[in-house]
This record gives C-alpha cells, structure tokens and sequence, in this order.
C-alpha cells in the first residue's frame, strides 16, 4: 500500500521535531549567565526607573513633616524581533527514501544557526556597550562613567582610565562598585557577583578567582578576591563577545539586563501543493537589553 503525502507529513514531523530539540540543547545558553528572562505580551516593553526618595531629615519639634516627591528617572525601551528560518525538502528526495538523511542534516544546521543569532544578538548588548550610539534609557552607553542621577550627580560603571583583567583591576572595580549610589545619592550597598570573560580570558580568570593565595608574587599573602567571596558566583566565559581583552562583572542590582521572550521558539512544517517539497520552518520572538545599567560593570581592557 502506497504511503500518502498526508500520512508521510505527519510520520515526519514527530522525527524532525524530536531531533531539532536534542541539537538545541546541547549548544551552551551563555546568555542566561547574564541576562535574567522575563516574559512579555505585548510588541515591546518599557520599564521606567523612579528616583525613590532623599534622606529623611530630622523633624524639630512642633514642624511640619517634609514631603519628598518620587521622580521619573528615566525609561527603558525593549523592541521584540522575530528571528525566522527555515529549508524544504524535495518531493523526489521524499519518494527516493532520501529524508532521512538530509532532514537530520539540515535540522542540526537550522538548530545551529538559531542558537548562534541568540547568543551573538545577547552578547552584542556587552560588545556595544562602550558606543555612545547604543545609548540607553539615561541618554548614555551602557557603560560609562557619567550615568546621570536626578540629584545632580552621576555613577560610573567602568573604570576612568582602561585596565586589563589583574587582581589590582578587579579589586578596583569591587571598590568603585561599593560607592554607588541611587538617583537621590544614597548609597545603595551593591555588589558583583559573576565575572565575564571572553575566551582569551579564562585562565586569567581561574588564576585570579581559584587561587588560594596571591598570583604572580612570591609573598604568601592569601587571595583576598576568594576568601571574602567578593564575586560569589565565580566566572563565566562567553564566546560571543568581540574583544579580547574586555570583562565584565554582573551585579546584585535588580532590573539590570534582560532577555524579554514574546514568543519561545516554536517549529511547523507544511507541504507544498505545488512543488511537493516539504518546507520545515523554526521560529521565535524575543528581545536583549538593559534597564538599569548599574546591573553590570565593564572595563574594554587597556
């Protein structure tokens, strides 16, 4: 008994489908390293940041209380792409018995070429941080040192001269990072928590993180940098970042840089009526970028 087009889409689909997953999984999701996910409904989204209020000053007896007034600070904008590909099959590929192999082999290169437009369009938000045309919502680049404050002054999350990854450096950026401040100048208590590095980086980072004891000293001085877990979770590297002597440190400040999903990637397949070719696309809706910028600290190396 013959084998109909509408029984054989439907033996396909399960196959093809169940082989698209396997090959997802396996690449590494680096931009969960950095992004926290969120959800969205709606074509893009906004998040406005408020300035909170000033120090409570002291009330003398019998005045009135002062009343401060909460600010708009500033208002980020996330505009969700649609990211879409796709292959067919021929008709006589399907009738000559040939689908098997050239579905699998054109399924693990569809899958590569969605998770590599996710992880390079993540890792682009770190590698044009340092250009004033991707500003953010304060008018500047994610990382500079003259992030405005509505009380007049303004926060720094990169260093003011270039420095390579060393253990000066990174003790430097945990200082400057203790100091900063909210919109109303109060100290805000914030701190890193997870080192970035590209590939050429890594084993700058194990040495400087692992250690137990100072690197590239003879004195046996313990390594300040791990014992106090002053970056808790440690080091990750991303192979999507473009300079290879940039590092970046994430911190514990909330609503910093986010992944926004509209749609999780789904797949379909359909036939043709007039070519015959079975056409298998796979597709997903999502957004990268940052609302508050003191969720991370970069430095372009020097």
């Amino acid at each position: 008994m013959a084998i109909g087009r509408p029984q054989l889409l439907k033996e396909l689909l399960p196959g093809l489908n169940a082989l698209f997953g396997l090959e997802y999984e396996k690449y590494q999701d680096e931009h969960k390293e950095i992004f926290e996910e969120e959800t969205s409904e709606r074509s893009f989204e906004e998040e406005t940041k408020l300035s909170g209020f000033s120090a409570a000053p002291v009330k003398d007896e019998g005045a009135a209380i002062a009343f401060d007034n909460a600010q708009e600070a500033f208002t980020a904008r996330y505009n969700h792409e649609t990211i879409a590909l796709g292959f067919s099959i021929t008709e006589e590929a399907i009738e000559d018995n040939l689908y098997d192999s050239l579905s699998a082999r054109y399924t693990k290169a569809l899958a590569r070429a969605m998770s590599y437009t996710k992880q390079v369009k993540a890792a682009n938000v770190l590698n044009n941080g340092f250009d004033s045309a991707f500003a953010g919502g304060d008018g500047v680049a994610l990382f500079s040192t003259a992030h405005p404050l509505t009380s007049g002054g303004t926060n720094s999350n990169r260093p003011s001269t270039a420095t390579d990854l060393n253990e000066t450096s990174l003790e430097s950026h945990i200082i400057q990072i203790a100091g900063w401040t909210d919109e109303r100048g109060l100290l805000i208590a914030a701190k890193p928590r997870k080192l970035i590095v590209p590939p050429a980086l890594m084993f700058v980072a194990t040495r400087l993180l692992d250690s137990e004891l100072r690197t590239a000293t003879a004195d046996n001085d313990l390594n300040a940098i791990r014992t106090m877990g002053a970056i808790p979770e440690g080091y990750a590297v991303n192979h999507h970042l473009t300079d290879s002597d940039a590092y970046f440190l994430t911190t514990d400040v909330p609503n910093g840089l986010k992944h926004f999903v509209r749609l999780p990637m789904s797949t379909s397949m359909e036939g043709d009526f007039d070519t015959g070719n079975v056409r298998y696309k796979a597709r997903e809706r999502y957004s990268f970028g940052f609302s508050d910028p003191l969720g991370i600290f970069g430095s372009p190396g020097a």
